[in-house]
């Protein structure tokens, strides 16, 4: 992954998130490209991706489909709310409706178990994570990607505003808008830390060892940021924790 992680690459994704209201195929079909290739830098054997059954917990709309497919893997998503798995109007073939937190998957199941940019949108983050750990397989993956909500892009469309309590950033962006964010506090969006997903993985260690930890839209070289307790909450942005099943 770190061979990957150019500041070019990070340039594009940053700016790519201008498009995820008004152009969400363009971003979120950049960003499923990437989240391909980041997992595929972690598999083990030389066939990468081809083969490996591979679960996306919270899938939403489905653009994360083709981009796994294209390199043969087997895709399944799992999306509980109907409005978002329908929101890009694409065809869903093997998205399951569920809940994250009581996966409807056999133990040791899954290839890969991932997770991208889900946990600050759930209210139990950890469980969602020990049942993605759960249905993972021994020498399997698990990968956790999420928002860090003191980072800049905490507060999703509300912008900075975040920084000033969630709940008055809600209603600052109601008022100037008309209607309130698609990622509203305390209902869609929770304030979730580097330090609480690291605090998971470590309590995930007697059934699994936690691989990698890194930002990641940051380049290679920024990556020192997550040894810094203060300092990775505002500018990790987005810490990626990638743990093999035992």
């Amino acid at each position: 992954m770190a061979a990957l992680a150019t500041l070019r690459r990070a340039v594009g994704l940053l700016n790519d998130f201008r498009f995820e209201q008004s152009d969400p195929a363009r971003f979120y079909g950049a960003l499923a490209r990437d989240t391909r290739d980041m997992v595929a830098a972690f598999a083990t054997d030389d066939t990468g991706l081809s083969g490996a059954v591979i679960l996306d917990v919270g899938g939403g709309p489905g653009y994360f489909a083709d981009a796994f497919r294209e390199v043969g893997a087997h895709y399944l998503a799992l999306e509980p709310d109907p409005a978002e798995m329908h929101a890009g109007g694409l065809e869903h073939r093997g998205t399951v409706r569920g809940s994250g937190q009581n996966l409807p998957f056999a133990d040791d199941s899954m290839d890969i178990c991932l997770s991208s940019n889900v946990v600050e949108h759930t209210s139990r983050p950890w469980e969602m994570c020990d049942e993605m750990l759960r249905v993972t397989r021994p020498g399997g993956l698990t990968i956790v990607s999420y928002t860090l909500w003191w980072g800049p892009f905490g507060g999703h469309e509300m912008g900075l505003t975040h920084y000033l309590g969630g709940h008055r950033a809600a209603r600052w962006y109601t008022r100037r808008h008309g209607h309130p964010p698609k990622n509203l506090f305390g209902t869609s969006l929770f304030p979730v830390t580097a330090a609480q997903g690291l605090r998971w993985a470590a309590t995930a260690r007697d059934n699994a060892d936690l691989v990698a930890a890194f930002p990641r839209y940051l380049p290679r070289w920024m990556w020192w940021v997550m040894r810094v307790p203060v300092l990775r909450e505002v500018l990790g942005t987005n810490l990626v924790l990638v743990l093999r099943k035992r």
